[in-house]
């Protein structure tokens, strides 16, 4: 598959998840000044239950038809069949532990929340063969129109309920809406339609690569709702919806990113599973070109957070500054874990990437039970320490698989590092001329921005440089299509 190709679909990805995630960030700043803290903590408390049980959908076999070279319609059927079972059964467990979930946090309004937004396992049952498909065959832009569909609906419904008083169920009927039509709209987009077929056989194989999958994702979203699980139970609602908020932002920048990279990469990099040095290759650019764009993104928002919650949510939201700050260290790093996880992926070492996430995770609770009585901050503090040890972790593999070492990982990352450090320095200095948060944040934006593209030119960076051949050659091929 040429570089161009991977670009463009990358480029289709990136779109379809910054267009829905913008709409959905404009109208979340918007719930949460009508709603307030309170009432996204307690939707929070009902997210940490509903997104463990995803896992079961969304990893796993999905992941395995992806990888498995020459997958077929009795695959895909087989595994469509098998998860619409899996999700019903995900269902009922969670109808039935409702009110086991509100009386663990002692609030009887979570019984009828937990039952009606448990109902997006069932569409995903239906969907998740749908986006592997899309996946292997890179039909990346199918994702743009049914994914923007769905948010735009559902951004509607929720500001709609918010303003009426509805409270926590705005939240609440926004995702089950979205899930719904962006389902609908992707099954009508894409031809795949699954069969009267059914291999236990082929699922077998499948499930041999993907329960180590499976398991993984399942270990990590635990591992990440857990801290929410013991802010929810120790502190108040009101903690943890500002570390949620402190979270969201550059959460919701690099899973963006990283999703659109994983997606992209991962069929590319399986097509070359028997060719190390394709694959490192792959993983090399991978991490160059993702910590370009990550890492000032990361470092601008960090020394800009305080006058952007200030004026985007108000006053209310301020305690979220400090989270918000140590989330951005944490997440600029993440390319290097999404890189390297998807070439041992790739390589066909599920049990590699299980290994390593049993050792993160022994090394993450450990942090969270030494961190838990002290403060949320304390919290917040040990995810950053985890994730930074973690990167090791993720890249300590690849050293033999693909001669591809962390030093020499972190070699490749420096030009972006340093610049970023630079340009955010730069940035933070601003604030000090004492002007209208209105007026000094489009001044940070723009001074980051030419600050960021001046040296990038003048010191030949060379993601710099590679992105500008890929435009280039995205458009030449554009402009040839019209002409013709």
């Amino acid at each position: 598959m040429s570089s161009t190709n991977i670009t463009s679909n990358f480029a289709w990805r990136l779109m379809e998840r910054f267009g829905a995630q913008t709409v959905t960030l404009i109208v979340g700043i918007k719930l949460q000044q009508l709603l307030g803290p309170e009432v996204f903590g307690t939707v929070a408390l009902v997210t940490i239950f509903t997104a463990i049980m995803q896992v079961f959908v969304d990893s796993g076999l999905g992941n395995a038809l992806i990888q498995k070279k020459d997958a077929d319609d009795l695959d895909f059927s087989s595994v469509f069949f098998f998860n619409i079972t899996v999700c019903s059964v995900l269902y009922v467990i969670m109808y039935f532990s409702a009110p086991l979930i509100a009386a663990f946090y002692e609030k009887p309004e979570l019984t009828a929340l937990v039952r009606v937004l448990s109902l997006t396992l069932l569409i995903s049952g239906v969907k998740n063969v749908q986006q592997a498909y899309v996946s292997r065959n890179m039909l990346f832009k199918k994702f743009f129109f049914s994914t923007l569909g769905g948010t735009i609906g559902a951004a509607v419904l929720g500001l709609w309920m918010a303003y009426n008083g509805y409270g926590a169920w705005a939240i609440v009927a926004q995702s089950l809406f979205n899930a719904a039509v962006d389902t609908t709209i992707l099954w009508f987009t894409v031809r795949w339609r699954p069969k009267k077929q059914f291999s236990l056989a082929r699922l077998k194989i499948l499930f041999s690569f993907g329960w180590k999958m499976l398991l993984s994702s399942l270990l990590e979203t635990i591992y990440n709702e857990l801290r929410q699980l013991i802010i929810g139970k120790i502190y108040s609602d009101a903690d943890l919806a500002q570390y949620n908020e402190g979270k969201k932002v550059p959460n919701l920048i690099v899973t963006n990113i990283n999703t659109s990279i994983d997606s992209v990469l991962l069929p590319a990099m399986s097509r070359e599973q028997d060719n190390a040095a394709a694959v490192k290759n792959m993983t090399r650019r991978s991490i160059k070109i993702s910590t370009y764009i990550m890492m000032p993104l990361m470092a601008g928002l960090a020394v800009c957070a305080e006058p952007l919650v200030r004026l985007v949510l108000k006053e209310k939201w301020l305690p979220c500054v400090p989270y918000l700050q140590i989330f951005c260290i944490s997440f600029a790093f993440h390319p290097i874990h999404t890189a390297n996880l998807n070439a041992i992926k790739a390589m066909g070492r599920s049990d590699l990437f299980l290994i390593l996430e049993i050792i993160k995770k022994v090394v993450g609770i450990t942090a969270i039970l030494i961190s838990m009585w002290i403060s949320v901050w304390a919290m917040a503090v040990s995810a950053l320490i985890t994730s930074l040890l973690s990167q090791v972790i993720n890249a300590w593999p690849n050293r033999k698989l693909l001669n591809y070492s962390y030093l020499e990982q972190v070699k490749d990352m420096l030009p972006q590092i340093f610049l970023s450090l630079f340009m955010g320095a730069a940035v933070y200095c601003v604030k000090f001329i004492g002007l209208h948060d209105l007026i000094t944040l489009p001044i940070q934006f723009v001074l980051g921005v030419l600050i960021y593209a001046v040296f990038s030119k003048l010191f030949h960076i060379d993601s710099f440089e590679y992105l500008l051949t890929q435009i280039k050659s995205i458009l030449s091929k554009r402009k040839k299509e019209t002409v013709k």
